[in-house]
């Protein structure tokens, strides 16, 4: 295949520049190495801008090395893109080198870089003196040329070929002493040129007291293309020879070199083939192998993965597309794809029959076909872990990932720190590196979908992986989508459990209970609203507990005798989206009390009191009664009394201030008792009063004829006091005080005197303010009295058929 696609050899061109300036290079872009055959000269792409150029210095001026001068010249400039440097590889033998006895070569080149679109021209200079002796004969393929040099003192081989003396026909018919060359082609002897015409025609001749040296560029007309063994080899058969009076002197300076291009294999090799003999009666003694001008000999070169096999006169180098040395580029054809790059270099060490030694040196650059990089998606999602887990992985050294579309929303890398979703990048060992992306459930961006009718929940991820093609930024995307799906979903429910003080709820969490809210009644339950009612609530992330003591916000009671009674709690499950109730937990527990005062929200006031100091001795609490001495206790024992009437009965008193309506009774003892003297004999010790108070926004209807009606039960208290003696003032001073619902909040306020309560003939009567229901009370003709020691504060009553009054118009 054509290494163009992958690989620009540069094309440096000659030009005319107006400013040259001498200037330093930073230290780390520019590198000269001297090798056992050649001179290295790298440079950084960044530093030298996007057309580098290099001219060789002799003494003789300086020398721009266009494409076809180092062909000629013994030179080879490649721009590198995958290494990120342009280099520049100068034949000890090159045109412009200062060579001392084949044993120090001094090289001096003038290297140009843009900088701002100005071109800056830098010195460069390097002595090398290579260790390895040289063989008598020394051939090169490099990328560009063949070069062929001997030693001049070789003798002459002990036989002597028919086709030598066909090379000698030339010379014995050439009248002139200068040297000069011919070529041959196939059974064709072409005529005999000097070395100037030659030159002309792009060969180059070097004839010094240590060697002669031949170099010719790939492709021109008197070289020969062939094929040996299914391999290509380009072939130039030139004899250099000088007559001088009756001697001829010749030098057979015959170059090949295969010109096989490589190819790629599916078990992960590139193949590159030569013949195993270049030259006719040489055999091959060693083989070295390396990649980047190291050689390596062929035993190490296997440990490290390389393949060398012999078909039939074939020499076959399989390399691993792994070697070290090679180098990979990620492209983007559609789907992503890569290839390999390998600069193959071959040493082949032949000897003939006189056991004259000749080496050959390699320089290729092989690249493999477009291959396909397939990247790949690993749902890794748990889902007691609420949240996707998906793992992008396989991805080259060359691709980063820039950014990522969840659901269509847009998040660059690295995520904001504050942001829920979180990706952490893997690498591995083999050159390659992953992302592993999480997104909770509950998080914003993740759709969800419930079907009620299946209890089926559904949460879904559509990902837009956004890669980067390095150095390029070349973008690639890579989509995937995921779901997690639960089965059996239905509302959470609660464990409850009863306590001598309350009841306990228990709710073990699932991933998916977010979907509803928790509420007592249509509050919802928060560390707020637990707090204001007095329960204790705890939340982790197992469970949910909320303690609920008795006689707080939301119980309600039923059944209530002297022995004990029954209280219930509800706790509602809401639709997150709709706060429509889906399911409730109920739990009715038993429980005692010495006393007890309900206040209900339809009107009625049950009471459970201690009356074991309200008595005389020898007194029953089956013989006590309210106000109206009808009102007798609906069960007794001997310390206690249990009481249910209307709020508004029972000769129960009524105040009503700015925010809230109390209803008070008082709980007596029916019979009195003779001393022996003839007299009254009360050795009661307390006085027992009942109070139900609510709160005037809570009322539907107030007073009504038919019916009483509030939002919330009211607040109960039941007052122990001590009784006056004679010299007591009446004011009565509470000692002690029963409430069973926490009272509503706002300003204390000393009790006032009360009033009896009794039906108005008004049916309804709506309270919202305390302006509307006054005004309500004068259009209702509900008598308002204002008496001054009730300290200037409202008092109502309500009159009855027995005690009717007309209001003043």
């Amino acid at each position: 295949m054509a290494l163009g696609f992958f690989l620009g050899v540069a094309l440096f061109l000659l030009s005319v520049r107006s400013v040259v300036k001498c200037a330093a290079i930073p230290e780390g872009v520019l590198h000269m190495e001297c090798h056992e055959r050649y001179f290295m000269i790298a440079v950084d792409l960044s530093f030298t801008g996007e057309d580098p150029r290099f001219e060789a210095v002799a003494g003789t001026g300086v020398y721009p090395i266009s494409e076809q001068y180092a062909a000629t010249c013994g030179y080879s400039v490649c721009l590198l893109p995958l290494q990120d440097h342009v280099e520049l590889r100068a034949s000890y033998f090159s045109c412009h080198t200062d060579n001392k006895d084949d044993k120090m070569f001094k090289f001096k080149f003038n290297l140009i870089a843009t900088h701002e679109g100005e071109e800056v021209t830098y010195a460069l200079s390097k002595t090398c003196s290579p260790t390895l002796p040289w063989s008598p004969r020394e051939v090169t393929c490099e990328v560009n040329y063949m070069e062929v040099s001997v030693r001049s003192e070789v003798s002459c081989p002990s036989g002597t070929m028919k086709d030598d003396w066909n090379a000698l026909r030339p010379a014995h018919s050439s009248t002139t002493s200068d040297w000069q060359v011919t070529f041959q082609r196939a059974e064709e002897q072409l005529p005999p040129m000097n070395l100037s015409e030659a030159r002309k025609r792009g060969y180059a001749f070097d004839l010094k007291d240590g060697r002669l040296v031949f170099r010719t560029p790939y492709g021109q007309p008197d070289s020969l293309s062939t094929t040996v063994n299914g391999v290509r080899v380009e072939v130039v058969y030139a004899t250099l020879f000088s007559r001088q009076s009756w001697v001829v002197l010749m030098v057979d300076l015959v170059a090949a070199c295969s010109m096989h291009e490589g190819s790629y294999d599916d078990s992960g090799y590139m193949l590159w083939q030569t013949p195993g003999v270049l030259y006719p009666s040489l055999d091959s003694t060693q083989l070295n192998i390396g990649l980047n001008g190291e050689l390596v000999e062929q035993p190490i070169a296997e440990e490290r993965g390389y393949i060398v096999e012999k078909q039939n006169t074939t020499v076959q180098i399989k390399i691993p597309y792994n070697a070290e040395g090679g180098y990979r580029k990620s492209i983007v054809s559609g789907d992503l794809n890569e290839y390999y790059v390998f600069h193959l270099y071959l040493e082949q060490i032949m000897v003939d029959e006189e056991n004259v030694e000749t080496r050959i040196r390699l320089y290729r650059t092989l690249a493999t076909p477009l291959l396909p990089h397939p990247i790949f998606t690993e749902n890794q999602t748990l889902i007691n872990e609420r949240a996707f887990t998906v793992y992008l992985g396989d991805l080259p050294e060359d691709v980063e990932l820039a950014a990522v579309h969840l659901n269509g929303h847009k998040y660059t890398l690295p995520f904001n720190n504050t942001s829920s979703q979180t990706i952490t990048k893997v690498v591995h060992p083999n050159n390659t590196h992953g992302y592993t992306l999480k997104v909770p459930f509950d998080d914003p961006v993740v759709v969800q979908k419930f079907c009620r009718k299946h209890s089926l929940l559904q949460y879904k991820l559509d990902i837009n992986y956004i890669l980067s093609i390095l150095p390029e930024n070349e973008p690639y995307y890579h989509l995937e989508s995921v779901e997690a799906l639960f089965t059996d979903v239905s509302p959470p429910t609660f464990h409850a459990v009863c306590s001598e003080s309350g009841i306990r709820f228990k709710l073990d969490h699932r991933s998916f209970d977010y979907m509803w809210d928790i509420s007592v009644g249509s509050d919802l339950l928060t560390s707020e609203l637990a707090a204001q009612h007095g329960y204790i609530l705890s939340n982790n992330s197992q469970s949910l507990l909320l303690d609920v003591p008795l006689f707080t916000h939301g119980y309600e009671y039923k059944d209530v005798t002297l022995k004990g009674f029954f209280g219930t709690f509800e706790i509602l499950v809401r639709d997150h989206d709709t706060s429509e109730v889906q399911s409730s937990t109920v739990k009715t527990c038993p429980f005692t009390a010495t006393e007890l005062i309900l206040c209900s929200t339809d009107g009625r006031m049950t009471v459970v009191a201690d009356l074991s100091l309200a008595i005389p001795s020898g007194g029953v609490p089956a013989r006590t009664n309210l106000v109206d001495k009808y009102c007798r206790p609906k069960e007794a024992d001997d310390t206690k009394a249990l009481f249910s009437f209307p709020l508004n009965g029972c000769g129960s008193t009524v105040k009503i201030d700015r925010q809230n309506v109390t209803y008070q009774n008082e709980i007596f003892f029916s019979k009195k008792y003779l001393d022996v003297n003839g007299a009254v004999s009360v050795n009661t010790t307390e006085r027992v009063m009942v109070q139900c108070t609510y709160s005037l926004a809570s009322l539907h209807r107030l007073f009504s004829l038919y019916k009483f009606e509030s939002d919330k039960v009211g607040v109960g208290r039941i007052i122990h006091t001590a009784q006056p003696t004679a010299a007591q003032s009446p004011t009565i001073k509470p000692t002690t005080a029963l409430k069973t619902t926490l009272a509503a909040k706002g300003p204390t306020r000393v009790p006032a005197a009360y009033l009896p309560a009794a039906n108005p003939p008004v049916r309804y009567i709506r309270v919202s303010r305390v302006k509307s229901f006054l005004s309500g009370m004068r259009k209702g003709k509900i008598l308002i009295l204002k008496n001054s020691h009730l300290r200037g504060e409202l008092t109502l009553m309500c009159l009855t058929s027995l005690h009717r009054r007309i209001l003043p118009n």
